[in-house]
């Protein structure tokens, strides 16, 4: 039994397509199988049932599997041990991170680390939470930028900064003319939100009671912040932001916001990882330039409420 055949047999599981792990792998599809047969033959078992399209592991191979990515996390330890004692930081980082942190968060926080640590290679996937917690699990990325609690036993969060949640409002809205809303002050028919998946959504479902409701009906759904804020401007509509979209905001925009009454209610934003993480070093100067970054009047909670999500 080698690393490369437990490389192989998690490849298979991840991706359930011969040809396509195998381009992952980096050899040929052949290579891949004869490898993978070998194992079986040491091991005396069938690994995978290969009847089923697509491939999927028989009992007994769900469980050989499960200990080759614990085998294959110990290995990579031991290149990051001997790396973590080197004066240079170095490496390759995979982050997933999910689209209403991405547009405000990552061009500066890929600046700071370009011009501070420009040895780190930084691999960023957009993805919403439960695919940045499946890749995760998976060892396709090191670590994820989400919104917690996820309650998931599997998965480290260690909290970055609290996200105040936000009403922007059209100047035709009745809210315009508020300082302080409350969330029963939002009219659902006028409401615009982000799509299934997203958490975001979640959280102003819950914030805005609106799950109790059997009147409230979605006219509009779509995976991304600006194009609502977009939405807003140009309609009778309101919609919630979080605080990183907000601070980008001109003056003309600022009049549109509107805060909501205390507690404010707000939004846990976390850097996640496996409980079997690797990479330590690498995910310590990722979190110390996030912080570096984010005002520091956000990495408190102090008056603010964090808003339940429900998957």
């Amino acid at each position: 039994m080698t690393l490369t055949q437990l490389e192989y047999i998690v490849a298979l599981d991840t991706y359930r397509h011969f040809v396509l792990a195998s381009e992952k792998c980096f050899v040929t599809q052949p290579t891949l199988s004869m490898q993978i047969q070998k194992l079986e033959e040491e091991l005396g078992v069938k690994i995978f049932d290969r009847t089923k399209q697509p491939v999927i592991p028989t009992e007994v191979g769900t469980s050989i599997i499960a200990q080759g990515r614990t085998i294959l996390r110990e290995a990579q330890m031991i290149k990051q041990l001997i790396s973590d004692q080197k004066d240079t930081i170095t490496g390759e980082l995979r982050i997933g991170i999910i689209p209403t942190l991405a547009p405000y968060l990552l061009p500066p926080l890929y600046k700071y680390v370009r011009e501070k640590y420009p040895q780190i290679n930084l691999i960023i996937r957009e993805a919403i939470t439960e695919e940045v917690i499946h890749e995760l699990k998976n060892n396709r990325l090191d670590c994820g930028l989400v919104v917690t609690p996820l309650k998931e036993p599997s998965i480290r969060e260690d909290v970055l900064f609290y996200e105040e949640l936000f009403v922007y409002v059209s100047r035709k809205n009745s809210l315009i003319d508020k300082k302080y809303v409350l969330a029963t002050d939002i009219d659902p028919s006028h409401l615009w939100l982000l799509e299934e998946g997203h958490c975001f959504r979640s959280q102003i479902l819950n914030l805005c009671e609106l799950r109790k409701r059997s009147d409230f009906h979605f006219k509009y759904e779509t995976g991304n912040i600006e194009t609502l804020k977009r939405m807003v401007e140009k309609s009778d509509g309101v919609t919630i932001l979080p605080e990183l979209a907000v601070m980008e905001f001109n003056k003309s925009q600022l009049k549109l916001v509107k805060r909501l009454k205390e507690p404010t209610p707000a939004r846990e934003v976390s850097l996640v990882t496996h409980r079997d993480y690797i990479k330590s070093r690498l995910i310590k100067t990722l979190k110390e330039g996030i912080l570096n970054i984010v005002p520091t009047q956000m990495q408190r909670l102090r008056d603010k409420k964090v808003v339940e999500i429900h998957y």
